[in-house]
């Protein structure tokens, strides 16, 4: 069995686990992740002594759109609502500025 599909296989076997835990622990873990430029997931595997990747594989936002959510934006932006691409860049773009406004604040 090649490595890729012995890893596959690790991973099948993996549980994930959720934990309730208060607004200002899962804030002070988010923010320790962001500090240590690891995801959360990563973040709690390091506090808890587990291995963890040192660097996330991607590291990226993500946010769940249903069609009425594209429709609302490809009108807020005049593009076509079918245009997902386009929808994403300029989601995007709105981001960058967003985060280059509020750093500067």
């Amino acid at each position: 069995m090649n490595e890729r599909w012995q890893k596959e296989k690790q991973a099948i076997k993996a549980v994930q686990v959720a934990f309730d835990v208060s607004a200002e622990a899962q804030r002070a873990i988010k923010q320790a992740a962001l500090d240590s430029n690891l995801n959360p997931p990563d973040q709690i595997r390091k506090i808890l002594g587990l291995p963890y990747n040192k660097k996330p594989v991607r590291p990226r936002l993500t946010v769940s759109l249903k069609s009425e959510d594209f429709e609302i934006l490809a009108q807020k932006y005049g593009l076509d609502s079918n245009d997902q691409n386009a929808i994403r860049e300029r989601v995007a773009d709105e981001l960058l500025k967003y985060a280059s406004a509020h750093n500067k604040a």
